[in-house]
């Protein structure tokens, strides 16, 4: 079964599995570009993956429910509300995962090298939903 790991291991991934377990958070976005640099498939419809913790320890089970590819500039608020973590308005959860993914090292997040992002970058958007806690 797939890995779902959330973030880096440390305080923002325990947060991320914590909203993820109470059912707050449905939705996750990843650039694509990432996915491509590591060789990677997309999630598919229906896949199932293994929740893992900060210690590596598989805390639950999750469904794909849905995958989309859009520009960054098309996130709609929907899925800003998926995500659970709080954002108030799509430019405030675009600002932060810009911050995310432009300024976390690579070797921290295993996400591709520091990039420029603009409204055509593209954007995984999933959803998923809690199976097994």
């Amino acid at each position: 079964m797939p890995v779902a790991e959330f973030a880096a291991p440390g305080p923002l991934r325990d947060r991320l599995v914590q909203l993820i377990r109470s059912g707050t958070k449905t939705g996750t976005s990843s650039l694509l570009g990432d996915y491509e640099a590591k060789g990677q498939t997309l999630p598919r419809l229906g896949e199932c993956q293994a929740l893992m913790d900060s210690t590596g320890r598989v805390v639950a089970t999750l469904e794909i429910t849905e995958v989309a590819t859009m520009r960054l500039a098309e996130v709609p608020w929907e899925h800003v509300l998926a995500e659970g973590e709080g954002h108030r308005s799509v430019s405030q959860w675009r600002e932060a995962h810009e911050v995310f993914w432009t300024a976390t090292p690579p070797e921290a997040c295993a996400e591709a090298p520091v990039r420029d992002l603009d409204d055509d970058t593209l954007v995984v958007l999933e959803r998923f939903r809690l199976l097994q806690d």
